[in-house]
């Protein structure tokens, strides 16, 4: 079985509107599986230049799948050891929550396979 690499990276701008709010990051940060493939979410690695706690949520059409918290001016590394099938059509985004006023950069870098 062939698989292929997918990533979902780059370093975004944020501006906080609550812990309890998370909100859409970039457009690009938004994968379908195509139609006739599965994928498979590997691993997130992060990085937080705001003084407060932030996180970045995983969601599968519309749901969290996985949350990735990052502390203040801290970064995390996950590989994620239980690995989940991702049906076809799918729609995977990362959006992000962070306390209100709180504003900063993530850097983003998460990768996946398709097969």
């Amino acid at each position: 079985m062939s698989s292929t690499p997918h990533f979902l990276q780059g370093v975004f701008a944020f501006a906080g509107s609550g812990l309890t709010k998370p909100g859409p990051i970039d457009p690009s940060l938004t994968y379908t599986v195509p139609s006739g493939l599965t994928a498979q979410p590997l691993y997130f690695r992060g990085g937080n230049s705001s003084d407060d706690l932030i996180y970045v949520t995983l969601m599968r059409d519309g749901s969290p799948m996985r949350i990735f918290p990052m502390g203040a001016k801290s970064s995390v590394n996950v590989p994620l050891r239980v690995v989940e099938d991702v049906d076809p059509d799918s729609v995977l985004e990362l959006v992000l929550a962070a306390p209100e006023g709180t504003s900063g950069e993530v850097v983003i870098d998460f990768g996946m396979v398709t097969f």
